[in-house]
């Protein structure tokens, strides 16, 4: 028989997807599922996008260019722009998602067995897009009990090896919720520059800083030009998970021109859903205001019940629409399929994310949980009266 890769072997499944088979068979069995497990937000995707792919005039569905169209390109541009970030649709390579853009980034910059430097707990992805990369993650742990702030940059400097060729972060974090100070940044900034590193900000939650603190990008920092690497998209911003858009944004021309190769070995990044892009870059401010004034209650209202339960430790995010919570149970895999499997109140249940996948650090997060808090206050409340009932009966 034929074999299967290593690196097939090694790719991680998804700590996110891998339960959706018992949240199926909850749902058959008659079951209400609250589903807390994945970053899909029920905020309704602006209309002015729909609406461009119901009245496009196209009558060829046709490739655009590799790097995105030019139009939908210097759209981009101007977004940044009137968010202080100075950039040409030169600096841009519209991708197929996220994913595929870090993707791009980590081929571009990376050769077999290179180091990357990620704090953790981090987007369960990286993990596989590393696998795939052939390179390895060198994980700097962040603590529950600092609310997941940056790591000392100590901490940092003592992994880097010759082996090492960037740091990446997540800012505002999935799955923590954090948001990078200013300070905080410029710190990261001195350390790349120091050691002569790429800085990868994965941005995409870039809309959702509460509490009066501005998201300050990688970007704004003049001095890493050379150095600094966003990953965008349209996913979360606009609601617009299926649409699968995503970009690079770097200054550092050898980089784009590198990515570009990528780009054109994959052809071209969708047509339709670039269309809807391009006309949600009007979607008007009051919609984020709104958006983000949502997640605020949501998030409070969560914070507020988890901290009811005896036993439940949680870190407050300060951005994005994700919280982890540490639960008084040994293996939280085993408690997120229990929920599924054996336990309903009120023949409801719920569908969390186990952290663990969220960390490259073995034996790390085994008894945290990733929430998304992406559902309508009222779901959220029954959901953790559920999670408060099966932490009374649950026996590890």
């Amino acid at each position: 028989m034929p074999k299967i890769s290593e690196k097939g072997h090694k790719m991680p499944s998804s700590p996110i997807r891998k339960l959706v088979p018992y949240a199926e068979q909850a749902e058959k069995d008659g079951k209400t599922v609250y589903y807390l497990n994945i970053g899909q937000p029920d905020i309704k995707t602006p209309q002015i996008a729909l609406d461009a792919v119901k009245i496009h005039s196209l009558d060829i569905l046709a490739y655009t260019r590799s790097e995105g169209s030019e139009n939908y390109r210097k759209k981009i541009a101007n977004y940044y722009d009137k968010n202080h970030i100075s950039v040409s649709h030169n600096d841009i390579i519209v991708t197929t998602g996220g994913s595929e853009a870090l993707l791009f980034a980590f081929g571009s910059i990376m050769d077999a067995d290179d180091e990357i430097i990620i704090p953790e707990p981090f987007y369960a992805n990286y993990n596989g897009f590393s696998t795939a990369s052939s390179v390895n993650v060198v994980p700097v742990i962040s603590k529950i009990e600092d609310n997941f702030a940056l790591p000392p940059i100590e901490d940092f400097e003592k992994l880097i090896t010759p082996k090492t060729k960037a740091i990446l972060i997540c800012n505002p974090g999935n799955p923590t919720g954090y948001l990078y100070s200013k300070a905080e940044i410029k710190k990261l900034a001195e350390l790349v520059k120091k050691h002569d590193l790429f800085l990868i900000a994965d941005e995409v939650y870039r809309e959702f800083a509460y509490d009066g603190v501005k998201h300050y990008s990688i970007l704004q920092e003049d001095s890493l030009k050379e150095h600094a690497i966003v990953i965008d998209s349209v996913s979360k911003r606009y609601s617009m998970c299926g649409a699968r858009i995503g970009y690079l944004v770097s200054k550092n021309k050898e980089f784009i021109q590198t990515a570009l190769k990528y780009a054109q070995a994959r052809l071209s990044p969708p047509t339709l859903a670039q269309i809807a892009s391009e006309a949600a870059l009007s979607t008007p401010d009051s919609y984020f205001t709104d958006v983000t004034e949502e997640y605020v209650q949501r998030r409070d209202l969560l914070i507020s019940e988890l901290e009811k339960i005896d036993g439940v430790k949680v870190a407050k995010p300060k951005g994005a629409f994700y919280c982890i919570a540490e639960l008084p149970v040994k293996n939280s895999d085993n408690f997120a399929q229990w929920l599924l499997e054996s336990f309903s109140y009120e023949n409801e249940t719920v569908m969390v994310a186990p952290a663990a996948g969220f960390y490259s650090s073995p034996n790390v997060g085994l008894n945290q949980i990733r929430i998304a808090y992406v559902l309508n206050k009222e779901s959220l409340k029954k959901a953790v009266k559920i999670i408060a009932e099966a932490l009374k009966v649950y026996k590890d």
